[in-house]
């Protein structure tokens, strides 16, 4: 049979557009469909690790040319107020899902790549070594290969019977941009009574204050503005910041039921990439820069396929399931054992006092939530290798 698309990409957020521009310059058909339209502001730290650098530029995705901030040094304080200093082992870059989004999505259509907008995916069928995939427009579309990309929670979740659906989420993000003075090369991380506050800059000296917060803990004060004042502003950098900060939202963007539970990463033989396939928590400040990663790692393996390398669709799913692994299963560990302690103001406080007496030992925790750069190699595929330009 002859496919809509060698690959259809469900999510077009930074998973699913990264991995489109990699299939797309490897001569490969990609359709990808997202549910909303660009550019859209999403519940994000907007903080990338630089360990993605050597890829993005591989794909000649140039992040100077949004003009991001760089970020160099990450600042921790209590739910009182004590603080520790650290540099960041590899540093990182501050941009907006706003901008980058829409920068992704641009080069993505420059390479190639079919964009659907405002396309929501209803389900997914798998038969004959091939996909159907239908859309709330009832529109149809076949490909070889399927990527899931569409976030940390969907109902398609629920529809493919994922069992982390099933599981209590008891987390709620909340994030505004702001003008304000704070440093521009650091990151801070600042603790509450049920949660923390990333503060860092984007591009153009925007502030980002995204915050998670359990929602037990949220639940008395009913809406957001009386949750800060009442419970954040208590740390009093968090006081300081919001008394000075000018907001640029009209109302600050939340979203509900963020779920930490273990996924995996290929289910009804989708690949699933980002916080589809896993969601670290954001006090490690490395989801955005993992999602990219995750792509990279779908996209070699799919290429291998497609040129024959890997002879059928069950060595595919094993070989992404093991990187996958690799990859990031040391990372979610180590994100959740800093979260069980940062959410806990006792165990902060005693963490506090072991890391000023051991003050070397925070880079490497850091570290441990990090990847290393990872420069790609593989060579383009060629048009003529593809089974998309053959019937089968």
């Amino acid at each position: 049979m002859i496919y809509d698309a060698d690959v259809l990409i469900i999510g077009g957020g930074l998973a699913g557009l990264t991995a489109a521009i990699h299939l797309a310059k490897s001569d490969l058909r990609v359709t990808l469909l997202e549910k909303h339209t660009y550019p859209q502001q999403k519940v994000c730290g907007e903080y990338v690790s630089n360990e993605v650098l050597p890829y993005l530029q591989h794909l000649g995705i140039s992040i100077d040319d949004l003009k991001p901030a760089r970020i160099h040094r990450f600042l921790l304080s209590t739910a009182t107020g004590k603080t520790i200093k650290s540099r960041l082992p590899l540093g990182g870059f501050g941009i907006s899902r706003y901008a980058l989004d829409q920068f992704l999505a641009t080069t993505a259509h420059r390479a190639g790549v079919i964009i659907e907008q405002q396309m929501e995916v209803m389900n997914v069928a798998f038969n004959n070594d091939a996909f159907t995939v239908i859309t709330s427009t009832q529109k149809k579309y076949t490909a070889k290969i399927v990527i899931g990309a569409y976030g940390k929670r969907s109902q398609l979740d629920k529809r493919l019977q994922r069992a982390f659906f099933q599981q209590a989420s008891p987390w709620l993000g909340v994030k505004a941009h702001y003008r304000a003075n704070i440093p521009d090369d650091q990151v801070a991380l600042h603790n509450f009574d049920g949660g923390y506050c990333g503060l860092s800059q984007v591009e153009n000296g925007i502030v980002n204050a995204c915050y998670l917060a359990n929602y037990n803990s949220f639940k008395p004060y009913k809406n957001v503005d009386s949750f800060q004042k009442r419970v954040l502003e208590k740390n009093p950098h968090l006081r300081h910041f919001f008394a000075g900060a000018t907001p640029l939202f009209d109302k600050p963007l939340t979203i509900s039921q963020i779920s930490f539970s273990r996924k995996e990463p290929v289910e009804n033989h989708i690949l699933m990439c980002g916080d589809t396939a896993g969601l670290i928590h954001p006090l490690c400040g490395n989801g955005m820069a993992m999602a990219i990663q995750s792509a990279r790692l779908a996209s070699e393996l799919i290429i291998r396929f497609f040129e024959g390398e890997l002879a059928t669709r069950l060595s595919l799913e094993a070989q992404y399931t093991k990187a996958w692994s690799a990859e990031f299963k040391s990372r979610l560990l180590t994100g959740r054992i800093v979260q069980s302690i940062l959410t806990s103001p006792r165990t902060t406080a005693t963490l506090l006092s072991g890391l000023r007496l051991i003050p070397g030992l925070l880079p490497i925790i850091i570290k441990q939530t990090h990847g290393q750069p990872v420069l790609v190699t593989q060579k383009p595929l060629s048009v003529t290798n593809s089974i998309n330009h053959q019937q089968t």
